[in-house]
């Protein structure tokens, strides 16, 4: 992966070949329940941490692998738990035909909505569509007077993509777009869950620890990176570079210990509350480390680490993109407040 992550960002491809490898391997039907023939990654209890070694996995391999990877596991992980078994099972038969789900909910100034009380056609665009285009099983929020549904909506490759003007600072290869949902009829098998169930905790916030572990990923490649450019110009033995060096393993194996419990806590069976605020403060804990280790790596390297031919400088970009998820303050001062009141969970659950 790592291979071919400078032509995809340089181009902005999407990287067909990594998913058509993820798919040989069984990765993408891999969050199939067990007792459906998957190996239950995330879903069944007592996967969660064979998923967060994956997603980091990739993370390091390529950040925009990972964040598309991740939206795949986002949808299947709702459908698994607002869905019917009919519609689960239809899920992971998608799965296994080597379908790519994604998860989309940011609006466009023409949201999504349904065009009447009959829930039968929505109309409207949804923006910031990782792999847009790509997906073939996108699952989607939709405004109804009563509140907000999710919609699983089946699509044929390059369909209703909306040219874009957009370009982002990093992560180029997830191929953002927005696309255009006007006029898509919507079946009742098509609506997955009830009212307000995508906002529904702890599942709504609980997420975050998959989109850190694959930060994570990308902090440990852009780790490897300083290292080897540091050794390969005889700088790796100066004190000043040694000292930096230690607060970046200090910074990067602290996210490791927050993330990696984050993915324990999410399973546990400690009440909601304590499950939304543990996961919002690893969230936030990965997010500070992160943005250390890049200034840190920053001073290390000097100028050469904006080089736009220094791997460096893309992981960066990519890093900083994808750190912005949104809400961060209300994750945080919501958690703080929480845990204000109650005691921390400190006990293994």
């Amino acid at each position: 992966m790592r291979a071919r992550t400078e032509i995809l960002d340089r181009d902005a491809c999407f990287p067909s070949l990594d998913f058509d490898q993820l798919r040989d391997i069984g990765a993408l039907s891999a969050v199939i329940p067990k007792r459906l023939g998957g190996l239950g990654l995330g879903i069944d209890r007592g996967g969660a941490i064979a998923l967060f070694d994956l997603l980091r996995f990739l993370g390091r391999g390529n950040l925009a692998v990972g964040r598309i990877f991740e939206g795949h596991v986002n949808a299947f992980k709702l459908i698994s738990l607002f869905g019917n078994e009919v519609q689960i099972e239809r899920a992971a038969e998608d799965l296994k035909a080597g379908h790519l789900f994604a998860i989309w909910n940011a609006e466009a100034e023409n949201g999504v909505r349904f065009r009447d009380d009959l829930h039968n056609v929505v109309t409207g665009a949804k923006v910031f569509c990782s792999s847009a285009g790509h997906v073939t099983r996108a699952l989607i929020t939709a405004s109804a007077w009563a509140g907000m549904r999710m919609l699983l909506i089946p699509l044929e490759l390059g369909e209703r993509v909306i040219p874009s003007s957009i370009s982002l600072h990093g992560m180029h290869a997830t191929q953002t777009a927005g696309i255009d949902f006007d006029g898509v009829n919507v079946s009742a098998d098509a609506l997955i869950g009830g009212l307000d169930d995508y906002l529904g905790e702890p599942a709504f916030s609980a997420g975050a620890w998959r989109t850190s572990a694959v930060t994570l990923g990308g902090l440990d490649a852009l780790i490897d990176e300083t290292r080897r450019q540091l050794v390969a110009r005889n700088r790796h033995t100066d004190p000043h570079q040694l000292a930096r060096m230690g607060q970046v393993m200090i910074a990067r194996e602290s996210a490791r210990l927050w993330i990696k419990r984050a993915a324990c806590v999410e399973e546990s069976d400690l009440p909601a509350a304590d499950i939304t605020g543990y996961i919002n403060l690893a969230r936030i804990a990965l997010e500070s480390a992160t943005f250390d280790i890049i200034r840190m790596v920053q001073r290390t390297l000097g100028l050469a680490a904006f080089l736009q031919s220094n791997p460096v400088e893309r992981l960066m970009r990519d890093l900083a993109t994808y750190l912005r998820q949104p809400a961060a303050d209300e994750a945080l001062t919501e958690a703080a407040a929480w845990f204000i009141d109650h005691e921390f969970p400190e006990d293994d659950h």
